[in-house]
């Protein structure tokens, strides 16, 4: 399972966003990849005004406040 956080540093909301799929991690073992959207013009304009954004498997399942039922609905926590 491929699990990616899009987020910026400085995010408060990313790293609230981070602390929960870390002990949703631990129920369910996947490993979180987080990803700076500022390293990417693209990933900037597609995601600037919806992180965090949480990705389980190439789909997006959470964007903007962290959305924990759907997030743990698509990993299986």
């Amino acid at each position: 399972m491929r699990v990616l956080l899009y987020g910026k540093p400085g995010c408060c909301l990313c790293e609230v966003a981070e602390s929960r799929l870390r002990a949703m991690a631990e129920r369910r073992s996947f490993r979180i990849v987080k990803v700076d959207i500022l390293s990417d013009p693209a990933l900037e304009a597609r995601f600037g005004l919806t992180i965090p954004a949480v990705e389980v498997d190439g789909a997006v399942v959470s964007e903007g406040r962290f959305a924990e039922v759907a997030v743990a609905r698509a990993v299986g926590a």
